[in-house]
């Protein structure tokens, strides 16, 4: 019965149809937006790049020869909470954009009346009663004259895009994260090594030395230095068990599992594999990161926002239209006299709202002004956390062939002085002393190992992680 009826409104339908065709090519109260000019440093300083430019790809985390790194992070791809929250924001966004865009289509409603009036014959005896039917379909449309839900469209679209550049920030950030605590559980795995070693070594030493104050070759002060440096190499264990625990506990809550069902079997840091990475010119990092293009997102709707409050200040213009049949018998309902229309248009221009429309306007320039400076500091923070990760990743190479070297050396002085300790050539406190260095050189240049490979990540990650802007 709406066809008869979609058939009388169809010029009405028409006309609004072009009208908000016209409208589309009316008046754009927007600013123009322009790209912040920022510009990016020469080159990285010169003694810290060498070699062709490598940089991260998308699978960084597999250079590291680690299957049980790669399994860790591909659960957490799979179940990590902030990962879905992310995703869950860009459905969102994307709800809110259809939300958006719907002020530029017309709305149809259909409606359906059906009503009995009784009245009073005044004069005359008795009541009159009618039955009045009416079906109708009804049409309207906003006319966007001055661009404003163009607008609103635009900066939720860009609001959209902004949550999808957020989501893979947030994963970057997780796998970042999950590599970083696993290699922190392996250092404190290593570090346990390191000291449970030398405590077997140093109670060694301490069941000869007891053996010789039995036959009095050295006196008991001797025994009780030796029974110190055990002890106190045992009270070293617990607080790196507690470390290693607060590790798997950060990881089961990375890759959203209970504590219980992590385990850490790896091998040590040694075994680890070192990828290779090379930033190439700063010019190209800013399209690498996508933190940066979630803040320029994020800015560009913003400046579409100023737009929606400008464009509030001038008339609204709406077309409605309503066709179909009204008729007091259903019998003569659809017949060609039933038939009725209406057209209209209405504009509503704002006089006072309390400063409303003044208020948004001036939060739109502000909150526009507030994420520029926020874009300013996410490139120049992006450009400082290369410089930083480069720095570190350098220093941590260089103090790690020394520890390296200090290592092997108090290894070697400690074997030295344990002979001479036996032929009788020295006492036992240069034994002690040496043991001691020993026992933190060895300690030392696990936390470097660590220390290394962390900035190795903060790297891949300041670079994007092999994220590259479409």
């Amino acid at each position: 019965m709406f066809r008869a009826a979609l058939g009388r409104a169809r010029p009405a339908l028409r006309w609004i149809t072009l009208t908000g065709v016209l409208a589309i090519a009316g008046c754009n109260l927007g600013p123009r937006y322009h790209h912040p000019d920022i510009p990016p440093p020469p080159a990285w300083r010169p003694d810290e790049v060498n070699g062709q430019t490598a940089w991260p790809s998308a699978d960084w985390w597999h250079g590291f020869s680690s299957p049980q790194l790669d399994l860790l992070i591909d659960e957490a791809q799979h179940t990590n909470d902030d990962i879905a929250a992310a995703i869950a924001r860009v459905r969102e966004a994307d709800a809110q954009a259809t939300i958006a865009g719907a002020p530029l289509l017309p709305a149809l409603s259909g409606t359906a009346n059906a009503t009995r009036e009784r009245e009073i014959n005044l004069g005359i005896p008795g009541t009159t009663t009618a039955d009045v039917f009416s079906p109708l379909l009804n049409a309207s449309y906003e006319l966007d004259f001055w661009g404003k839900n163009r607008a609103a469209l635009n900066a939720a679209r860009l609001a959209a895009a902004a949550s999808r550049y957020d989501r893979v920030t947030v994963e970057l950030t997780v796998m970042s994260s999950v590599a970083s605590t696993f290699f922190q559980a392996v250092e404190a795995q290593d570090r346990l090594t390191v000291a449970r070693d030398n405590l077997v070594s140093a109670q060694k030493i301490l069941k000869g030395l007891q053996l010789e104050l039995k036959v009095g070759t050295i006196t008991a002060l001797d025994v009780a230095q030796q029974e110190t440096t055990v002890a106190v190499l045992n009270a070293s264990i617990p607080p790196l068990q507690q470390q290693l625990l607060q590790s798997i506990d950060a990881l089961a809550i990375l890759v959203g599992k209970p504590p219980e069902e992590v385990n850490i079997t790896t091998g040590t840091l040694d075994a680890l594999a070192e990828p290779q990475v090379t930033p190439g010119l700063p010019s190209e990092l800013l399209a690498r990161r996508p933190d940066v293009a979630e803040a320029e997102a994020q800015l560009m709707s913003a400046n579409a926002s100023i737009a929606v409050a400008r464009a509030s200040f001038f008339p609204s213009i709406e077309l409605t239209a309503s066709g179909g049949y009204a008729s007091t018998a259903l019998s003569s309902l659809f017949n060609p006299a039933s038939r009725v229309f209406t057209l209209s248009a209405g504009l509503t221009q704002p006089i006072f709202q309390g400063g409303a429309l003044t208020g948004q306007y001036a939060y739109s320039k502000a909150r526009y002004a507030e994420l520029l400076a926020d874009y300013h500091k996410t490139v120049i923070s992006a450009f400082s956390n290369v410089e930083g990760a480069l720095v570190t990743l350098q220093q941590t190479a260089l103090q790690y062939q020394r520890q390296e070297d200090a290592a092997a050396k108090a290894r070697r002085a400690y074997e030295i002085t344990l002979r001479q300790f036996h032929i009788g050539t020295i006492n036992i406190l240069t034994v002690l002393n040496t043991e001691a260095a020993l026992f933190t050189a060895e300690d030392t240049l696990v936390q470097v190992k660590y220390a290394h490979l962390a900035a190795l990540i903060s790297l891949f990650n300041a670079l994007g992680g092999g994220w590259q802007k479409a």
